[in-house]
């Protein structure tokens, strides 16, 4: 029975609401029949939440890790002193093909460093990009790099766009997504020196390329896929959560100032729970790493049990999309120039949050 089921490892002590809610959302998750989740952490912490549920045991089981990565911990320093942490053993689970993919809503750095150290890079791919969700009004816009990587060159940001275009013909059946540049004006020639290049470079490329996309064009749903580098992404990816965040709160409170307004809460209501429900990151579960020899998803450090499994859902959705293998099978043909490349310490140094250790330190 196992053998047909998509496996996935969860960091079962990461997390602001670990391990109650890692252990609460995998056994939500069983509601998708052909998925198998592995928790990993400590086995004794574990045991005990599991007890409090009903589960199918052939479908969640327990990987014993003896150490966990705090939220505030240094990234480097924690591989290189814990090396049974339960966010590394996950990554080798994957890396050793005991698990298809992982979920990580612990310390992000450390997670996206280990995803890299021990997990490794597709072939062809110099920097993984962070890929998140953003609603729009024609659905869902994917927006890479979500806050991996600073200081990006053209070629990679082409990269992105590569990858956002194969995992939005994944997830959305879409045979040609727009893709965008995320940029201050419409108009070609506008930008630094990074966004004119990368334009002239998704122009040529075979992409489905619409143009600049300035901010506020995100959620008009006129593009699929929006490309930046990590910084701007992150920029507007926490903008967007705060402003949903902001709307929502205002109309609560409009609410509690006006009771006469409670009188037309039932027709009010069901519309601002749907815009509740499509600005929430829980439903969204959480992010991929793309580019990673694996599935690896960077999920909210708030993450309750609802989140928990979302993320799982999104992880074995990229999994059975086989995600990982069509990347490899496109960006691993065309390897990136080895003058845009720099040295493996360049590279490092601009990705956000790199440690300063080796694989070998890790493995």
């Amino acid at each position: 029975m196992t053998s047909d089921l998509i496996t996935i490892a969860i960091d079962a002590m990461g997390g602001d609401y670990a391990p109650t809610a890692t252990v609460a959302g995998a056994v939500e998750a069983m509601e998708y029949e052909d998925l198998r989740v592995l928790l990993v952490g400590d086995r004794s912490q574990l045991q005990v939440e599991l007890a409090k549920r009903c589960y199918d045991p052939s479908r969640i089981e327990i990987v014993h890790a003896s150490e966990r990565v705090d939220m505030g911990e240094n990234p480097a320093r924690a591989m290189r002193r814990k090396k049974d942490a339960s966010a590394v053993v996950a990554a080798r689970l994957v890396k050793n093909g005991q698990a298809t993919g992982l979920v990580n809503a612990g310390n992000t750095g450390a997670a996206m460093s280990i995803a890299l150290l021990v997990i490794g890079r597709i072939k062809g791919v110099d920097r993984p990009p962070i890929c998140s969700y953003i609603p729009s009004r024609s659905g869902k816009v994917l927006l890479l790099d979500a806050g991996a990587n600073v200081n990006c060159k053209p070629e990679q940001l082409l990269k992105f766009a590569i990858m956002g275009d194969i995992f939005s013909r994944a997830v959305t059946g879409k045979e040609r997504p727009r893709v965008g540049l995320l940029n201050i004006g419409g108009e070609e020639g506008k930008g630094d020196d990074l966004t004119v290049a990368t334009y002239d470079l998704l122009n040529k490329s075979d992409l489905n390329f619409i143009g600049n996309i300035e901010g506020n064009e995100i959620f008009t749903g006129q593009t699929d896929v929006v490309i930046c580098d990590g910084f701007a992404g992150n920029v507007v990816l926490k903008v967007a959560e705060g402003m949903a965040d902001f709307i929502v709160s205002s109309i609560r409170n409009e609410f509690k100032h006006r009771p006469l307004a409670l009188l037309g809460a039932p027709f009010f209501l069901p519309p601002i729970n749907a815009f509740k429900r499509k600005v929430d990151y829980k439903e969204y579960g959480g992010a991929l790493l793309l580019g990673i020899n694996g599935v690896c998803v960077i999920a909210h450090g708030r993450s309750d049990a609802k989140a928990i499994k979302n993320a799982l859902r999104v992880a074995r959705d990229a999994a059975a999309q086989d995600v990982v293998g069509r990347i490899s099978r496109v960006v691993g043909k065309n390897p990136e120039p080895e003058e845009s490349k720099g040295s493996e310490e360049e590279r490092e140094e601009h990705h956000h949050k790199a440690p300063d250790l080796t694989k070998e330190e890790v493995l």
